[in-house]
């Protein structure tokens, strides 16, 4: 298995309580929850192109999208 990058987040009480019933609906834990939501953020943002990048982390990783940014 692939290491795992860990990060510590700052979440207001309201929201991570938002995220735990979330996850619990989906049958997730709330991490596994946050890593879909990352995931699906990163897809959308990225088009549905990449998003079997996103999912298996292939691809350029780090590096230029090729999508130019609006301004």
């Amino acid at each position: 298995m692939a290491a795992r990058k860990q990060y510590l987040l700052r979440v207001d009480p309201a929201l991570w309580a938002e995220v735990e019933r979330w996850a619990a609906d989906e049958l997730r834990s709330v991490n596994a929850q946050v890593e879909y939501i990352l995931r699906d953020a990163v897809r959308r943002r990225r088009g549905d192109r990449a998003a079997g990048d996103a999912a298996t982390g292939g691809g350029r990783a780090g590096g230029p999208s090729g999508r130019s940014r609006k301004s």
